[in-house]
């Protein structure tokens, strides 16, 4: 059973949620899945229609998700009916995959009135529109940097999920799966919303305090960490353009200097230098990949002395050059012509996606991939710790 309080409102006659799902090229299909089945779930479990939708993209053609699959509509932007609550569906490399027309139609629905969401990196679409400014922000945290630094205005953080009187945003994966079952509790009670969360066995419903990242968790492994090492990089995280003398650190946390070492070498087993070096290098891949942000201004926000310095930091950690890095993605776009040809041909009537192999899918959505910085970042031939960071 999942972990709810009380059981709430009783539910009542309200007027049908109609909720519109605008999709954008590569979206994340379980992200779109996450916002719909508790939709479906809530009105099975009440016998009532208590919510409807309808799949959206920008002509009505059938559009690619991130997996390679791809989803025909239900309308247009042009033909779409009257909503109460439209979802901007993104996915990966999110500042190349939408244009003017759906930032205008999403505008103007937000001059009638209509309450505007997004999941996953669709949060980035609705910033640009400006329709972020002033409100609580939540995105996948892959897209967090950029959004921040394109649009100060909004009030982003790495929370699971935000919820504004008239703004919602999500991160990706299953956390809107937690956005929406706490939107369905605030229209129609916490007992349908944890009927819901049963159903789909969630052992309990995230709320808006809950984290994107657990801290660690790539490299904890099931273990447990010091509250101070947890201190530490959070305030190495936060200070990645000036960053912080480790002997400052250590006095933050109430440690010695060596103190922090041997936590770093106990828990990370590497050097807390090079713990910070890879969060800030992370950092810098995210802006190359995602921003056109020159290598001089990323190595300055990324807190490096000169970009000399940077340049040789970058290769040795991620294996080329920044401006490899950076031409493979805005230059030559990798892939990613390969991945459009497939894409047209499979949209056409020359290839029934029916009988597309698997490895095909596979194929495409890795073309597609190739612009996130998270692209190639995990090499499995070495243990998961910042090992491999020299200077």
């Amino acid at each position: 059973m999942s972990n709810c309080t009380d059981s709430t409102a009783q539910l009542s006659i309200k007027p049908v949620t109609r909720v519109g799902f605008l999709l954008l090229d590569h979206f994340t299909m379980i992200a779109l899945a996450s916002s719909i089945e508790p939709l479906r779930m809530a009105n099975q479990l009440s016998a009532k229609e208590l919510y409807s939708w309808h799949v959206i993209t920008e002509t009505g053609a059938p559009v690619f998700a991130s997996d390679g699959l791809s989803l025909t509509p239900d309308s247009s932007i042009k033909d779409a009916p009257e909503l109460d609550m439209i979802v901007v569906v993104g996915g990966v490399n999110i500042t190349r995959n939408f244009n003017d027309k759906q930032v205008s139609w999403l505008q103007k629905k937000a001059r009638k009135g209509v309450n505007l969401g997004a999941i996953c990196t669709g949060a980035y679409v609705l910033a640009y529109a400006g329709l972020l400014d002033g409100y609580h922000c939540s995105v996948h945290w892959e897209c967090l940097t950029i959004l921040q630094e394109n649009f100060p205005k909004v009030n982003c953080n790495n929370r699971l999920f935000s919820i504004n009187e008239e703004r919602f945003t999500s991160s990706g994966g299953s956390a809107p799966l937690d956005m929406f079952l706490t939107l369905i509790a605030r229209e129609h009670g916490s007992k349908l919303s944890c009927a819901v969360s049963d159903m789909f066995i969630c052992d309990r419903i995230r709320t808006e305090s809950d984290q994107q990242r657990a801290l660690l968790r790539q490299v904890n492994n099931g273990g447990s960490f010091k509250p101070k090492l947890v201190d530490v990089i959070e305030l190495m995280e936060n200070n990645l353009e000036e960053p912080i003398d480790l002997d400052e650190l250590a006095v933050f946390v109430d440690v010695s200097r060596r103190q922090l070492e041997r936590m770093f070498h106990k828990y990370l087993d590497c050097s807390p230098s090079r713990y910070y070096l890879r969060l800030r290098l992370d950092r810098a891949r995210q802006l190359l990949k995602q921003s056109s942000m020159s290598v001089v201004e990323i190595s300055a926000a990324c807190g490096f002395i000169s970009t000399p310095h940077f340049s040789r930091c970058y290769r040795k950690h991620i294996g080329l050059s920044p401006r490899d890095e950076r031409k493979m993605i805005w230059s030559n776009d990798g892939l990613k012509p390969q991945a459009i040809n497939q894409e047209k041909a499979l949209l056409s009537e020359q290839v029934n996606p029916f009988v597309m192999l698997n490895q095909e899918h596979a194929s495409l959505a890795l073309s597609n991939a190739q612009a996130e910085p998270s692209f190639g970042s995990i090499d499995l031939e070495y243990d998961l710790t910042c090992s491999r960071v020299n200077y």
